[in-house]
């Protein structure tokens, strides 16, 4: 049935621009495109000049559509106490910023995990409450509110706002919540544990919908609540923006260009691939290669890639505008991400996955077979994983590509089957959620 006015949805996120990095690309690429769908957002975020924010772009504010509201308020966090105590920048990515914590930063993991529960950005909550609680008192309506996490705080803004006005609550989970990666290294007590497994399990049952971003985080939500609803849980995966796009692919001709762009850790356990990329290199010596990394990289990492012999070949570079981040994938040959090799990795499907799919390269992909990145890149012609301990298939990967590279150095995949990824149709499927009836 045709719409006689906008759907008028309540967006609450805490990352929004001038705030950089992956967290904020997928609120904001919604936003740009739900005009496009006949629906109405107001978003409420946290002032930039309080937030702290891992990174900073302040270009990502040119895709916020101009008729759209965006309401700051306070917050209220520990933060700056945190960095007076260690001297260093507020964690982020699983404490990728961090090296081997000392002691001090061991004590204050501890206090995270168990005086912030969730996490210590729920100083936001109440300010981002008292925000919105004008807006009802104004007498404006809304058809649903949106919260997006992490911060998994966030996600009590929306229960909260459930409880209170019986708002539809559409929870956004972009990473899961007691299953993180870095969770254990919080040092949770059993008391701590239970009320953050506690707060999940009441976003899950109540909120009216809840969005993931991959196959495997559904079966994970599903398997702690049994008996949710079908289409309680929706898969919205991220996807990549194509006018971000419009510029072209340049792979270099005088070396084989292997890119990494955003945040990597040794948890990521690319030393497999390291070694097995040292063996091309003496197996294929007229071939140039060159290994490039693009963000935050962490010093065990770096580490790594001097063990392998690799140093004299390698280039860091510090985190840089989205733009550019874009530009970096479409001038290398081959692009190089990875999965951190921990618990219950398969479901884990990183934002940078769709933006390298839409550079139309070769991918290098470490971590699990059958994962929802592997299916991924099967799907779309762009690869398939390498398992962490595989050697042989890393090597037959690696001497197919510079064997080819030898003959032709642009190895640029034909168009690829990523049109389905894209921001404005994952938009269009988003608009239909805010639509739809309840379920329970």
């Amino acid at each position: 049935m045709p719409q006689t006015h906008p759907l008028r949805l309540l967006v609450l996120t805490y990352y929004w621009p001038p705030s950089g990095g992956a967290g904020v690309q997928r609120c904001l690429k919604w936003v740009k495109y739900l005009g496009d769908f006949g629906v109405e957002a107001t978003v409420v975020t946290v002032d930039a000049a309080q937030a702290t924010y891992p990174v900073l772009d302040e270009s990502l504010a040119a895709d916020v559509p101009p008729g759209v509201r965006v309401i700051r308020t306070p917050t209220s966090e520990p933060f700056e106490s945190y960095k007076k105590l260690t001297g260093r920048a507020v964690p982020y990515g699983g404490f990728a910023n961090e090296g081997k914590p000392g002691l001090v930063q061991q004590a204050l993991r501890f206090v995270r995990g168990n005086l912030f529960i969730p996490d210590p950005r729920r100083g936001w909550n109440k300010h981002a409450l008292r925000a919105v609680e004008r807006l009802l008192a104004a007498g404006e309506t809304f058809d649903a509110v949106l919260t997006s996490s992490p911060p998994h705080s966030t996600q009590l803004i929306g229960l909260e706002l459930k409880k209170r006005h019986g708002l539809r609550w559409l929870a956004d989970m972009r990473d899961p919540w007691t299953d993180i990666y870095y969770y254990k290294d919080l040092h949770h007590t059993p008391l701590a544990a239970w009320l953050d497994a506690r707060y999940e399990r009441q976003m899950l049952t109540q909120a009216d919908a809840v969005l993931v971003t991959s196959p495997e985080t559904e079966r994970l939500f599903r398997a702690k609540v049994p008996g949710l609803g079908d289409g309680k849980i929706h898969v919205l995966p991220n996807g990549y923006d194509a006018p971000d796009f419009g510029q072209s692919s340049r792979p270099p001709a005088d070396c084989f260009r292997i890119t990494h762009t955003g945040t990597i850790t040794e948890l990521y356990h690319i030393d497999g691939l390291l070694g097995a990329l040292a063996g091309a290199r003496a197996r294929h010596p007229a071939v140039p290669v060159q290994l490039r990394f693009v963000g935050q990289v962490s010093a065990a990492l770096r580490a790594q890639v001097s063990a392998a012999g690799l140093g004299s070949i390698t280039e860091y570079q510090p985190f840089v505008p989205h733009a550019e981040s874009v530009a970096e994938l479409l001038r290398a040959t081959v692009l190089l991400m990875a999965i951190p090799d921990v618990p219950r990795n398969r479901g884990i499907l990183p934002g940078k996955i769709f933006e390298y799919l839409a550079a139309n390269k070769p991918v290098l992909c470490v971590g699990p077979a059958d994962s929802d990145a592997d299916n991924l890149l099967q799907e779309c012609g762009a690869g398939q994983a390498l398992p962490y301990a595989d050697a042989a298939l890393m090597q037959e990967t690696l001497d197919a590509l510079l064997h080819q590279w030898a003959i032709n150095p642009n190895l640029d995949l034909p168009a690829a089957a990523h049109a389905r990824y894209a921001r404005r149709a994952l938009t269009g499927q988003l608009a239909a959620i805010v639509g739809a009836p309840a379920h329970g």
